[in-house]
């Protein structure tokens, strides 16, 4: 057992763990696929698809963009989200790679 990580995450792992927390969320999970291949979505394009105020789906897109699951770019009055998928790539082949590895 390595029990060093039962106390402390390793520092390459922090940002995992932002991800699997962001990413826990229904509300996030369905924000997130609604995303097609390559779109750029603004708050309202995503509001109107949604069942959730546009303070809740503002909150939840802040939350995604922490995790670094989101960027985003201002545009005029207008902010765009894209999925970062590089990151989130890079997060799941981490965890892959100490599953098939390590255990």
């Amino acid at each position: 057992m390595i029990s060093s990580y039962l106390h402390k995450l390793p520092d390459e792992w922090l940002d995992g763990s932002e991800l699997f927390v962001a990413l826990g969320d229904a509300h996030r999970q369905r924000i997130l696929l609604s995303f097609e291949a390559g779109e750029r979505l603004n708050v309202g394009q995503i509001v109107s698809n949604s069942t959730l105020s546009r303070t809740a789906i503002s909150h939840h897109l802040q939350v995604l963009k922490r995790a670094g699951v989101l960027e985003s770019e201002k545009v005029g009055k207008e902010v765009y989200f894209w999925i970062n998928k590089q990151h989130i790539t890079s997060i799941l082949q981490r965890v892959l790679t100490y599953v098939e590895d390590m255990t």
